[in-house]
């Protein structure tokens, strides 16, 4: 671990799907978000991996529901962290239009005696996980925080996400749907095409589609019409219990776009709560020349 990772700890929440080999390679500390499935508090993929998740979600009679952070939970990593040697935190977090996580870090900013710089990645999944590596690498790099910062915000500037859902009905009853809950009027049947914008931080509503096969293709074509800028594609392809259908998303998008990094990412408990089965969507940014 270089000096400058010691010095400022780089933290984020469960929802920003990175691999763990990448978050150990980077030294990326995680706070997790809760399940919270009847009297039953689970911290998301720490108490229940995805699998356990997906695997008890289609049988269990009872639908869970999702919590942030407390307060003390991110106090806790912000000690611990400085215990190991860290003067200054830098913590990129799930947009605040998605959850209370971000409040929570401003309680607990109030809680401790070391700086804390939160960011709002106004996304999730690695639309929020390419921000925190952007902030890793710049402090890799030798950056400080404000580079860090920096880092996040210009992944952030040309970041898209775009996913579909096999229903709307996760995303009603968790009450994450948005701008696009004017889909609801037209059936839950939909298989529609949604977008998290950086710039409202919610999820809205793209093409209405009634095909899942038409769906995928129009996530594919709306994201990579979105990556207009020259320079290199880090992209990764994200899926709620949709292997298959991720692999040969990756596959062509290896073959037709060539990009310097792809991973596939299987989402978090906290995030299928809210999209259900059959999820899969494109998360990425070019990092410009």
């Amino acid at each position: 671990m270089s000096s400058q990772n010691r010095r400022i700890a780089l933290i984020t929440d469960s929802t920003s799907d990175l691999p763990d080999e990448l978050r150990e390679q980077y030294d990326i500390r995680m706070v997790p978000l809760y399940v919270i499935w009847g009297d039953q508090h689970l911290r998301d993929t720490v108490d229940i991996t995805a699998d356990e998740f997906y695997a008890r979600l289609t049988v269990d009679p009872i639908h869970p529901k999702t919590s942030q952070p407390t307060p003390h939970d991110f106090v806790e990593a912000i000690k611990q962290a400085q215990k190991d040697g860290a003067e200054e935190i830098v913590a990129v977090v799930i947009g605040d239009g998605l959850s209370g996580t971000l409040d929570s870090i401003h309680q607990a900013q109030q809680m401790v005696d070391i700086p804390v710089h939160a960011f709002d990645s106004r996304s999730v999944s690695m639309g929020l996980g390419w921000q925190v590596l952007a902030a890793a690498r710049a402090r890799e790099a030798g950056g400080d925080a404000a580079a860090m910062l920096a880092a996040a915000k210009e992944a952030r500037d040309h970041l898209a996400v775009v996913f579909t859902v096999d229903t709307l009905e996760y995303l009603h009853r968790g009450g994450r749907i948005g701008a696009a809950a004017k889909l609801l009027g037209t059936a839950l049947q939909l298989k529609p095409q949604l977008i998290i914008s950086t710039e409202s931080g919610i999820v809205e509503p793209g093409e209405r589609i009634r095909t899942r096969s038409k769906a995928v293709e129009s996530v594919y074509q709306t994201f990579f019409r979105q990556m207009t800028a020259s320079g290199a594609l880090h992209v990764t392809v994200l899926h709620v219990a949709a292997s298959d259908e991720a692999e040969k998303m990756a596959e062509r998008i290896q073959r037709e776009h060539n990009p310097v990094e792809l991973t596939i990412a299987k989402t978090s408990p906290v995030i299928g709560v809210h999209g259900g089965p059959g999820t899969l969507g494109i998360a990425g940014y070019i990092q410009p020349d």
